[in-house]
C-alpha cells in the first residue's frame, strides 16, 4: 500500500526501534511507496511513512532491496555530497563515504554483510541516517 510521506521533523528526528518479523508488511508498504515516487526518490526509510522501525529500501543498481536493522560496520573514502529528501524541502551538504560495509537482516531475518560503493553507498547512508534520527 502506498503511504503518505512523513514531514514532521520531530518524528523524523527520533531513533528508530529494531524491526522484527512482524514488520514485514511495513517493508511491503515501503517498497510500494518508493515505487510510487520512483521519479524523484531512490531510497526510503520506514520513518518516512510514519513507522519508527529500522527498515530501509533502496534502488540497488536497478532492483529494489530491503534491509532490516541495517548498520554500517566499516566505511572508507570520505567526501562531500549535496542531497535532497522527500521528507524535507531543499538540498543540504553532507559528508558521505565512497564505500560502506553494511550488516543487516534480509526478509527472512538472516544476518548478512555486504559492501556497497558509489551512488548506492550514498543512498544507503542517507537512509541509515533516517534510522538514527539524523536529518540531512
Amino acid at each position: 500500500m502506498v503511504r503518505d510521506i512523513m514531514r514532521d521533523e520531530a518524528f523524523l528526528s527520533q531513533r528508530s526501534e529494531a524491526a522484527t518479523e512482524e514488520d514485514l508488511a511495513v517493508a511491503r508498504d515501503l517498497l510500494d511507496t518508493l515505487a510510487a515516487h520512483r521519479e524523484g526518490c531512490v531510497g526510503m526509510a520506514a520513518n518516512m511513512i510514519g513507522v519508527n522501525k529500522r527498515i530501509i529500501v533502496f534502488d540497488n543498481e536497478g532492483a529494489y532491496m530491503v534491509m532490516f536493522n541495517p548498520e554500517i560496520v566499516k566505511k572508507s573514502g570520505p567526501y562531500e555530497a549535496e542531497e535532497g529528501c522527500l521528507s524535507l524541502s531543499g538540498t543540504r551538504r553532507v559528508r558521505r563515504w565512497r564505500s560502506v560495509k553494511v550488516q543487516y537482516q534480509n526478509e527472512k531475518f538472516q544476518l548478512r554483510f555486504k559492501t556497497f560503493t558509489g551512488w548506492t553507498a550514498e543512498i544507503i547512508q542517507h537512509e541509515i541516517d533516517h534510522c538514527e534520527g539524523v536529518l540531512i
